[in-house]
């Protein structure tokens, strides 16, 4: 095979393969990537929620600690 022939298809499949990636492109999310998700910010407690929260456990292991005996 010709060495221009084999360039000729060459092309014509680079030009196939940038017309999909381009509709799949266009199929993404808004910045044109396909399956990114957007980060989420960390939930952090207050400092009160996280005291509410550790009291609970607390009353709660030791709720099994007197059951277990």
């Amino acid at each position: 095979m010709d060495n221009r022939l084999i360039l000729v298809a060459l092309d014509e499949e680079i030009a196939r393969l940038q017309e999909a990636r381009r509709v799949l492109a266009g199929m993404g999310t808004e910045d044109g990537h396909v399956g990114r998700k957007k980060k989420r910010s960390k939930r952090r407690l207050s400092p009160e929620a996280r005291a509410k929260i550790a009291a609970a456990q607390k009353r709660r292991w030791t709720a099994v600690k007197k059951a277990s005996e």
